[in-house]
C-alpha cells in the first residue's frame, strides 16, 4: 500500500547572491527557475520545502487538493486508479513540473492519484488556497503554471493515444526514457511489478519485453536495479510519444536547459 504523507516540511532558507535576489541556478524546480527573479523572490516566502519518499501518495482520488508541488527531483506519477484498485500511469512530473494543477478549481474533487515513485529530498510545497490566489493575480507565475497545464493535457493526450496504438515494447522504452530524464541518472531502481502497474500490462509481458530490451544491448535488469546502456538505442526502440511529450515539456521554459542536465 502507498504511504500517506509525513509532515516534515520545512520553511525554505533564503541563500541568496548580489544582495536580496536570488540565484536561478540555487532553485531546483524549472518551472520556479524560470520566473522573474522579483517573482522568484516573493513567491519563495510562500512554499515550504519538503523531501518525497517513495511510494508516498500525494493526492487521492475523490478528494480535494491540499497542497501542489513543485519537484526539485525524483519524480511522481498522476495515475488513474479503477475500481478494482489497478492503476494506470497518465502522466510522470518531476522538476520540470508541478503536481496539483487542478487546484486552481478549489471545488473539484480528484479522478485520480498522485503517488511518488523516485525520493527527492527537495520539494517546493505550496497551499491550495495561496496556489489559487496567486493564479488570480494573473502574474508571471499565473502565466508559467498555465502553459504547463496546457502542456501536461498535451501529455495526457498523447499517453492515451500511446497505450491503446503502440506496442509494450515501445511503451516501455518511453516511460524508462521518461524516467531516466526526470531522475537524471542512467540506473535507477525498479520493479517489473510497478512497470507493468503503470504501463497497464501483465507482469509476464514486462518480463518478456525487458528481456528482449536487455538481449538488444539497450538496457541491463537485475535485482531491482535498471540501468539504460544505450539511450539512443532505446530512444529508437520508443515510439514517436517521447519525443513529442518531451518538446512538449520543453517548450513550456524554452530558456531552460535540457531536462537530464
Amino acid at each position: 500500500m502507498a504511504k500517506r504523507r509525513a509532515n516534515k516540511s520545512r520553511p525554505i532558507q533564503h541563500s541568496t547572491r548580489s544582495g536580496s535576489r536570488f540565484s536561478p541556478a540555487a532553485i531546483r524546480n524549472l518551472l520556479l527557475s524560470s520566473l522573474p527573479l522579483e517573482e522568484q523572490e516573493r513567491i519563495l516566502t510562500l512554499l515550504e520545502v519538503t523531501p518525497l519518499n517513495v511510494k508516498e501518495l500525494l493526492h487521492k482520488p475523490g478528494e480535494l487538493i491540499e497542497h501542489v508541488y513543485f519537484p526539485g527531483g525524483g519524480f511522481c506519477s498522476i495515475v488513474t486508479v479503477l475500481e478494482d484498485g489497478e492503476m494506470v500511469e497518465v502522466a510522470a512530473v518531476g522538476r520540470e513540473g508541478m503536481v496539483g494543477v487542478t487546484a486552481e478549481a478549489g471545488w473539484l474533487p480528484l479522478s485520480s492519484a498522485a503517488m511518488v515513485q523516485a525520493s527527492t529530498d527537495v520539494c517546493y510545497r505550496m497551499t491550495s488556497a495561496v496556489f489559487r490566489r496567486e493564479m488570480e493575480r494573473r502574474g508571471a507565475f499565473h502565466d508559467v503554471v498555465t502553459r504547463y497545464t496546457q502542456a501536461l493535457m498535451g501529455v495526457i493526450m498523447q499517453a492515451t493515444a500511446c497505450n491503446a496504438a503502440h506496442s509494450v515494447e515501445q511503451r516501455l522504452a518511453r516511460w524508462l526514457l521518461l524516467a531516466r530524464d526526470r531522475v537524471g541518472v542512467d540506473e535507477f531502481p525498479l520493479t517489473q511489478e510497478f512497470v507493468a502497474m503503470m504501463l497497464g500490462a501483465s507482469r509476464s509481458t514486462v518480463t518478456v519485453v525487458a528481456g528482449m530490451l536487455q538481449k538488444a544491448g539497450l538496457i541491463t535488469y537485475r535485482r531491482g536495479q535498471l540501468a539504460i546502456v544505450d539511450g539512443s538505442g532505446l530512444e529508437s526502440t520508443s515510439c514517436e510519444c517521447y519525443r513529442i511529450s518531451t518538446n512538449l515539456l520543453r517548450s513550456v521554459t524554452p530558456e531552460t536547459e535540457r531536462l537530464r542536465a
